[in-house]
């Protein structure tokens, strides 16, 4: 493909930075707040995502999405970042909305689609438990049909945003006769529902991302089943696919990059550093090839066609690379980088967050699937092991 950007894509981009530079949400002293933000402060971003026509950036336009090119998606992205701006919440977009445009009946698509793509219902993700996180296919939470409905006890961990959550996409056993994957089904299951209950999850990081969901006799009506029963494996396995390929979090580590460049380039006892030099030159160039694949992904993507295990290798390198990038904001930034407050006037941005974030991306090679089943992945599909 054809990495050069055309006049209409620098056009698009001059466009993306003004409505970005004009809407992004900031705080009292006029500053981006970037991704630590409440869910007031997130849902009104996504909605004025949604007015603009640009929260589902990555959907077809026949489905309400923007219908961005390869190109354009990577500008948008890059842009968002730069800007400060959050990203929105990916468990509707980026995953649900692909599963219910190919998988979903009519009548799903209808009823939720919609609602995505208008930021009108938020999402969350049940797909880990106790004992079945890298092992997927061995989950317990089960769902037995009586007549018309299902009833679903269990539980889930690790569930982000459950408790901003109107809706979670479940995992769940409905045969346990039959092999641990195929006897896995997908469900759509109402949060308002009685007998869900969710338990907060503090992380190192400080902050309230994570959640405990536990079911109880959970009514879930039969319509609300996406595909059909023991086809829960296979979808998952492509909604895996496009997280993944999210988790790469290109734009994020191009803006963190950026920003240690610049800072480097101006403190005296750094800028003359070969060894700082030497560190962020390697990271650059690991970026580029990261971009570049990413590219290549989205633009398949932009085509029709599904990533496929190449989503493994981003999910790794990008994962990889975050880290990289938080370790060397912490060792280049020394004293300046160790505070946990993220409005410090003293230090440079990119500094001021940095222990925080360094703790956070501790995760990141686990969620989505951690970085040594993905190995497992691509090694299967390679050289066939």
């Amino acid at each position: 493909m054809n990495f050069d950007f055309s006049p209409e894509d620098q056009a698009f981009r001059a466009e993306v930075r003004a409505w970005m530079q004009a809407n992004v949400p900031r705080d009292p002293s006029g500053k981006a707040t970037g991704m630590r933000i409440g869910k007031e402060t997130q849902f009104a971003w996504e909605k004025k995502l949604a007015s603009k026509g640009w929260l589902a950036w990555s959907w077809p336009a026949e489905f309400g999405g923007a219908g961005f090119t390869a190109t354009q998606r990577d500008i948008f992205d890059t842009e968002r970042a730069f800007a400060g701006a959050p990203s929105v919440i990916p468990f509707g977009v980026m995953m649900l909305g692909p599963v219910l445009m190919k998988f979903g009946t009519p009548e799903q698509q209808k009823r939720y689609l919609p609602k995505i793509v208008r930021a009108e219902e938020a999402w969350c993700q049940g797909y880990s438990e106790p004992g079945s996180g890298s092992d997927l296919a061995s989950l317990k939470t089960q769902a037995l049909r009586q007549g018309d409905k299902y009833i679903v006890n269990g539980q889930k961990i690790w569930t982000t945003q459950a408790h901003w959550a109107d809706w979670i996409f479940c995992l769940v056993r409905t045969s346990v006769e039959a092999s641990k994957q195929q006897g896995i089904s997908f469900l759509l299951i109402d949060m308002k529902t009685p007998g869900i209950e969710v338990r907060p999850i503090l992380t190192i990081d400080g902050h309230h991302h994570l959640n405990e969901v536990f079911f109880t006799n959970v009514e879930v009506p039969v319509a609300n089943l996406v595909g059909e029963e023991g086809q829960g494996w296979t979808i998952a396995k492509y909604l895996l696919s496009h997280e993944r390929t999210g988790i790469a979090a290109v734009g994020d580590s191009k803006r963190q990059l950026s920003w240690l460049k610049e800072t480097v380039a101006r403190d005296p006892a750094l800028k003359d550093d070969p060894h700082a030099a030497r560190r962020i030159a390697d990271l650059e160039v690991d970026l580029m090839a990261l971009e570049y694949t990413n590219l290549r992904t989205l633009d398949r993507m932009a085509r029709g066609i599904a990533p496929g295990p190449e989503s493994s290798g981003l999910k790794i390198k990008g994962t990889e690379l975050q880290q990289a990038i938080s370790e060397a904001q912490l060792e280049l930034g020394g004293n300046d980088a160790m505070s946990w407050q993220t409005d410090l006037e003293a230090v440079e941005p990119v500094y001021a967050a940095a222990n925080t974030r360094y703790n956070f991306l501790r995760a990141c090679t686990i969620y989505g699937g951690s970085n040594e089943i993905q190995k497992n992945v691509l090694a299967k599909f390679l050289v066939g092991l």
